[in-house]
């Protein structure tokens, strides 16, 4: 049976997307790629040096006919920044795709809704096709698809913490509500993190963080991709109602009586 995620019209058969940023070094990033099975990696724009062309950079490394870069706006504090950016990315890579991150809190790394929500609109506007990076907000997530994004992207926990999914509840109405796909982005650290939002009912997750810096990135990689698929085929399964009580596993119907003994 086809499973496959669409995103503004593509098709993906891997629902992990995976970042660049933490790598200790090329060959582990391209070792996490592949074992992750993804097709879709996000790049922070502002943290390529564009200034020498004869240098090489993350996108010098990736193959683009493999894979949907997904340009980001990381470092934005501001909505005209993430704007900015965006135009930017753009003029590099020749792409429509952008992951808005408007983030003005350096401690917690939150998203600023209002501005996610001011550059998402303009964003749009302009032609993009928009993912914004958001707080698991209902209502924020309810506008981001009104004015046409084409994914909303909640956060877990804060970026990096590897604390989990701190917003399962937050998390499940977005997704009983959104009609674009929900994308779970943020703070996931160990795959069982990934695999829980996906039982849940999330298209997809992005790691970064988790792979990045394992002590093997490739085999962690790997292990993000198989939590994915097992989350996401225990949904489409369909799991067990949760009830208050014991539920005996056996028949308690027409079984056979015990003689007592003398």
């Amino acid at each position: 049976m086809s499973d496959q995620l669409t995103i503004a019209g593509r098709t993906f058969n891997s629902r992990l997307m995976t970042g660049t940023g933490k790598h200790r070094s090329v060959e582990d990033l391209l070792a996490s790629v592949e074992k992750s099975g993804t097709e879709i990696i996000t790049v922070a724009i502002r943290r390529l040096n564009l200034d020498d062309p004869n240098e090489k950079t993350l996108l010098d490394h990736l193959d683009w006919d493999k894979y949907q870069i997904l340009p980001n706006t990381a470092g934005a504090k501001t909505a005209a920044e993430a704007i900015f950016t965006a135009q930017l990315a753009r003029e590099v890579t020749g792409s429509n795709w952008i992951k808005i991150e408007v983030i003005p809190d350096p401690k917690y790394l939150l998203p600023d809704p209002i501005g996610t929500l001011e550059a998402a609109e303009k964003l749009v506007k302009d032609g993009f096709i928009c993912l914004p990076y958001m707080g698991a907000d209902p209502e924020l997530a309810r506008r981001l698809e009104d004015v046409g994004c084409a994914t909303v992207m909640p956060l877990g926990s804060p970026i990096g913490s590897g604390r989990g999914v701190l917003t399962a509840e937050e998390i499940q109405i977005i997704i009983e509500q959104a009609t674009i796909p929900v994308v779970v982005d943020a703070g996931l650290g160990v795959p069982s993190d990934a695999s829980s939002v996906m039982e849940l009912g999330a298209d997809a997750v992005l790691v970064n963080t988790a792979i990045a810096q394992a002590a093997n990135p490739g085999l962690m990689g790997e292990a993000f991709k198989l939590g994915v698929q097992a989350g996401r085929k225990a949904y489409l399964a369909g799991r067990i109602p949760v009830i208050d009580r014991a539920a005996a596993s056996s028949p308690t119907e027409g079984v056979a009586a015990v003689a007592a003994s003398g």
